[in-house]
């Protein structure tokens, strides 16, 4: 019995519902624009902060998607080692750390260059530098061996078998196939999802199946947005955000869900990809709008001496949102921000309220006073 959706005849002639798709590729492609366009108009400190922020995010994303927890220190070490930053803590960074930064960097950046096998195994050489996956050794920079390749979970006498990858005899035709389809066929949305999907299905190493498969998906996404250093957003996040969905649209697509009809309808899997590729772009279109109001309001009040309390306050509030500062800022608040005494706050904020940074908010009075940031 034909199972997995490898097995089928007209693999890997994919299918998809494109009308099921169309409304969310036109979303997720207007929100990709939105983004291009920011790039144009920010302040160049304000976007690479913005660029090395998703890299972090993205690094312990991926990792964390497989189980794997990064320090956030040790990966702020990395990324500013690799972009030649000064006074840089060498005793944080980790090895595989610091490789697993170079491969984002790459897939971010050299997104014309050709995917290879070379260039695929100096990845997974670089995610395993020691030759261990945990307490396991395994083949680095080489396709997996030859026991099956499966992919099992639950309970010892209770586990279930989720996937069994195409076996080790087929690998090197099916990345032939696979190489060659991601090298001629042009850069797309469609092609971002098919080839996450697709190289997953391959399954062609014995570990670092999913990072790779992520770093794929980086490289196509930053070859439409023609990004640098890295995109405005992480696609490993929102898709850590919601790892049952990632795994059910897998599971419906691969063959541990039982087809009746078309075994090659990858429609479920792209409708889960680009949902997911949308909420990232919104999550980020929002964090922009933070910095945007941010960079306003310190464009006008950047020259007004203010000292390094009340400077903490006020971007702990910009840097959230000024929507999302639950309670507006209250004497209380601005104490336990700032870590100083009762007299110093109410002395602080007398002096923003003078200068026109915040506003008492009308109605509130006495303890519940309550102020808001002029923007």
């Amino acid at each position: 019995m034909k199972r997995w959706i490898w097995e089928h005849e007209q693999y890997p002639s994919f299918t998809y519902d494109r009308k099921k798709l169309a409304q969310l590729l036109e979303d997720v492609s207007k929100e990709q624009g939105y983004l291009i366009a920011m790039m144009d108009v920010m302040n160049q400190d304000s976007l690479t902060q913005r660029q090395l922020e998703t890299l972090e995010n993205e690094a312990i994303s991926t990792s964390a998607i497989e189980g794997h927890y990064l320090s956030r220190d040790s990966v702020k070490a990395s990324i500013k080692k690799q972009f030649g930053f000064e006074n840089v803590d060498y005793t944080k960074i980790d090895m595989a750390t610091d490789y697993l930064v170079e491969v984002l960097i790459d897939a971010n950046s050299n997104y014309k260059n050709d995917l290879t096998l070379e260039r695929l195994f100096g990845w997974h050489n670089a995610l395993f530098p020691n030759g261990y996956s945990g307490l396991t050794k395994i083949n680095v920079a080489t396709f997996r061996g030859e026991e099956p390749m499966e992919i099992v979970s639950g309970y010892a006498g209770k586990e279930k078998t989720f996937y069994v990858a195409p076996t080790r005899e087929r690998l090197e035709e099916e990345m032939e196939q696979f190489l060659q389809w991601f090298n001629d066929t042009e850069t797309s949305l469609i092609k971002a999802s098919i080839a996450h999907l697709w190289f997953v299905i391959i399954h062609p190493f014995e570990d670092g199946n999913g990072r790779i498969s992520r770093a794929i998906t980086d490289l196509v996404l930053s070859d439409i947005e023609s990004s640098k250093i890295s995109k405005l957003y992480s696609m490993s996040s929102a898709i850590n955000a919601d790892r049952k969905g990632y795994y059910k649209a897998l599971e419906s697509t691969t063959g541990y869900v039982h087809k009746t009809d078309n075994f090659l309808d990858i429609t479920i899997w792209c409708e889960w990809f680009l949902s997911t590729l949308y909420t990232a772009l919104i999550e980020t279109k929002k964090k922009l709008a933070y910095i945007r109001e941010k960079t306003k309001f310190w464009d006008k009040y950047g020259e007004s001496n203010l000292n390094s309390r009340q400077v903490k306050v006020l971007n702990k509030i910009l840097d959230m949102g000024i929507e999302n500062f639950q309670g507006d800022l209250s004497k209380k608040k601005y104490i336990k921000i700032a870590d100083t005494t009762p007299t110093t706050a109410s002395r602080d904020m007398k002096e923003l309220i003078d200068l026109g940074c915040i506003e008492q908010i009308k109605g509130t009075v006495g303890k519940n006073t309550r102020y808001k940031i002029i923007i």
